[in-house]
């Protein structure tokens, strides 16, 4: 059965950043000027994963799974992995992280927020004791997810990446970075994936 187009999309930010991160607001800037009829919503996620899906959870609770997508940028494209592996939704995958309770086992102890260095956390060690609890085991439907990878990734290996999400489609970039500095040059074929195109204004 061919996918419906999304009524619905929730973005989920990367560790230490936020919903002020230029790819969010980028995309927040889209909906709003092509598509303001599309239920968006881009929540501050907490450091514990646990709480951080749970919130997550918490904002798709009354949403049409049928017509409803995800995005997800590093630690918020595996958080978008796991709601999608829940909820049968098509994802979107920005420089995705694969094993983040390996990558984030280096970070434990506080730290400050990307975007307002005078904000600290504490990532605690059971933090990463939730990560792997939520780790899913296998992409059931690859063909739902859309991933973002740069080979310019300073943060992660895009060789595993690409390799998780190999069955679905892959979009290798040979430059670029962890964040992305080029996206809106990508923002095209993301936006095709999710089948969203502007609205006709009268």
């Amino acid at each position: 059965m061919p996918r419906k187009p999304p009524t619905h999309l929730l973005y989920l930010h990367g560790f230490r950043s936020s919903p002020r991160s230029a790819k969010a607001q980028r995309l927040a800037q889209w909906v709003a000027a092509h598509r303001p009829d599309l239920h968006w919503c881009c929540p501050q996620l907490p450091p514990s994963p646990r709480e951080a899906v749970a919130l997550a959870e918490r904002e798709i609770a009354g949403w049409p799974r049928d017509t409803m997508a995800v995005i997800g940028s590093s630690l918020g494209g595996f958080y978008a992995t796991v709601l999608a592996e829940r909820h049968g939704c098509p994802a979107v995958l920005l420089n995705p992280a694969v094993d983040p309770a390996r990558d984030l086992s280096a970070h434990v102890g506080e730290q400050t927020a990307f975007h307002d260095p005078a904000e600290r956390f504490f990532f605690r060690p059971e933090f990463v004791d939730e990560l792997r609890a939520l780790t899913p085991t296998a992409l059931t439907r690859p063909q739902r997810y859309f991933a973002v990878v740069a080979k310019g990734d300073e943060l992660l290996d895009w060789r595993e990446m690409a390799a998780r999400y190999a069955g679905g489609r892959v979009k290798l970039l040979e430059g670029s970075d962890h964040g992305l500095s080029d996206f809106d040059e990508h923002l095209p074929d993301i936006l095709h994936f999710l089948q969203l195109t502007p609205q006709c204004i009268e």
